[in-house]
């Protein structure tokens, strides 16, 4: 019986990403390092020192640097990040999750946020919804990153459910593997070639429809 939704938040409750790739982008090119558009899609999903290692070996420069050199790095870019999602407002909310998210609640679902962002209480505060979550893992306290399952066993636990209780909803391959990992019904929001392992897929989150989705959740057993 379905208790829970747990949700990553870039790419399916937001597109804060734009806003990360810009910020990496920025200090790429500071160390000497051009990175495409299409560059984004790789750091999906990963947590901030995952992207810098991806950033840094791209451009051949990953033996370049000390652990310290390379957290200050990452620290340079989150404050160009905070300065600028600090603008974000409701209207960034992608199409019908706020519809999706107060449905939820209306039913007694419980929620949950499983990303991998130190600054997702900065961006729920500015999209107004920090208030419609049960439950928020801190990503501070985990020990491995996406595909690794433990945010969301983390965000399951939190939420006081059992892995056949809740629905998981991410936009990134190593985001539904880490809910599939986690035993956890998975939906997909985007191509449904990168997304494949994932339970139920849409194109975006226009095409999102909670009595849908819980319908093929309680087709497929649970």
């Amino acid at each position: 019986m379905l208790k829970g939704l747990i949700f990553d938040l870039d790419g399916v409750i937001t597109d804060s990403a734009v806003y990360h790739l810009k910020a990496w982008q920025d200090l790429a090119k500071e160390i000497g390092i051009d990175l495409p558009e299409s560059f984004g899609d790789k750091l999906r999903g990963l947590s901030r020192m995952d992207s810098l290692e991806i950033i840094l070996e791209y451009g051949h420069k990953e033996n370049d640097y000390t652990q310290e050199e390379k957290e200050a790095l990452a620290a340079k870019k989150n404050d160009a990040y905070i300065k600028a999602v600090q603008k974000m407002t409701k209207a960034d909310i992608l199409p019908k999750m706020a519809d999706l998210l107060h449905e939820a609640k209306a039913q007694g679902l419980k929620l949950a946020l499983a990303s991998a962002s130190k600054n997702a209480p900065l961006i729920l505060h500015q999209l107004e919804l920090e208030d419609l979550f049960d439950a928020r893992v801190d990503p501070a306290t985990l020990k491995h990153g996406k595909p690794d399952p433990e945010i969301y066993i983390r965000a399951q636990e939190l939420l006081g459910l059992e892995k056949n209780e809740v629905i998981s909803f991410e936009d990134a391959p190593a985001g539904v593997k880490s809910i599939k990992a986690a035993g956890q019904f998975a939906v997909g929001i985007g191509d449904p070639v990168v997304l494949k392992g994932a339970d139920y897929i849409v194109g975006s989150t226009s095409a999102l429809d909670l009595a849908e989705i819980e319908r093929v959740f309680k087709k497929a057993g649970n």
